[in-house]
């Protein structure tokens, strides 16, 4: 890939799309093709050709998504398939239009089948039921995979596609009612410390920067402590307590963001799409651990000393999540971000 070609990503404003930008231009790739959501909506079949023929874009990262958490997917599901197939078929679609050299897209590990056999292989797709909860936004990113292999197979596109972990790090999403479990960790014991530390300021200047439900840090205490109430972070008299939801005996692994461009831009360099199928590619550590281990952890980082409560009634979600990253480590590429330091850079950064 010249070091002057023209690179089009889809979603740069993202916690991933972002990561991928600032790894490209570290590597010296300046020639980077940008659009805001209010520029260019993917929704809107005719504006994203009309965008793919004015720019002709060499090279796409179709990093674009609707995203969200347990409760994002299980709330939200017809707006998750809906929009991630619509924002795929388009850009894809627009790819082949405009003679794309390659697009690399990105799914997600709940591709999978909840049962799956552990670690995840990429030949695991379809071969099981999905998990209910975010079984709309795995089909969507299932049709992206296909798609990229029926491009390939009946045109010759070279459309790849990489299935990350769980991701963290920079430029995540906050909002407890939309984010990831790691996100909402951090946020909640962040939180939770400001209400043990009667740290007031501290409180309104987070709820400031990211209301929850509209409720901002000018509203009066009690307003604020409701809202709080309402995402399990509570006190009373002295005692502070943050309900989780489920067992805390899931196992997920998870993968720094910075890592996670990394291996990205690595196939986008050396990884062409294969005849043989499947064409995806797993990215992740190669290592999990339960919600329970990785709450102590957080706690551990943020300081939290107040008392943590499983809510058993709350779906624990998927058993197990661990991808078999022998693919990609085959091909040259190894994560450099351990789950505790990718932690403390979060939270001192938050």
């Amino acid at each position: 890939m010249d070091k002057n070609a023209k690179i089009y990503i889809a979603g740069h404003n993202g916690m991933v799309g972002s990561a991928i930008k600032r790894n490209l231009e570290a590597k010296g790739y300046l020639n980077i093709i940008v659009r805001s959501k209010n520029e260019l909506d993917l929704l809107d079949g005719m504006a994203v050709a009309i965008f793919f023929a004015a720019e002709k874009p060499e090279y796409v990262v179709l990093a674009a998504a609707k995203v969200g958490g347990i409760i994002a997917n299980n709330t939200y599901r017809a707006q998750f398939i809906y929009e991630n197939l619509m924002i795929q078929n388009h850009v894809i679609h627009q790819s082949y239009v405009n003679g794309v050299k390659k697009l690399l897209f990105l799914g997600s590990s709940c591709i999978y089948p909840r049962n799956a056999a552990q670690p995840m292989r990429e030949d695991a797709l379809l071969t099981g039921i999905l998990e209910l909860t975010n079984e709309p936004y795995a089909i969507a990113k299932i049709a992206g995979i296909k798609m990229c292999e029926a491009y390939h197979a009946q045109y010759g596109c070279n459309f790849i596609s990489i299935m990350p972990t769980n991701l963290y790090g920079q430029n995540d999403n906050y909002d407890l009612e939309k984010s990831h479990v790691l996100p909402a960790l951090i946020r909640k014991m962040l939180l939770g410390k400001c209400l043990m530390n009667n740290d007031i300021d501290g409180l309104r200047a987070d709820m400031d920067k990211r209301p929850i439900e509209g409720v901002n840090g000018s509203y009066s205490i009690d307003v604020i402590m409701d809202v709080l109430k309402k995402y399990g972070i509570t006190k009373i008299n002295d005692k502070v307590t943050i309900t989780l939801w489920g067992t805390g005996s899931p196992m997920r692994e998870f993968l720094h963001v910075d890592d996670m461009a990394d291996s990205s831009v690595f196939l986008l360099l050396h990884y062409d799409a294969p005849d043989e199928l499947p064409s995806h590619v797993n990215a992740g550590c190669g290592e999990d651990l339960s919600i329970k281990d990785l709450s102590e952890i957080v706690r551990k980082t943020v300081d939290y000393q107040g008392e943590i409560v499983w809510d058993t009634t709350k779906p624990d979600g998927t058993p197990r999540k661990l991808l078999d990253v022998s693919k990609l480590n085959g091909l040259g590429w190894k994560p450099s971000v351990t789950i505790e330091e990718g932690i403390r850079r979060v939270v001192a950064s938050y």
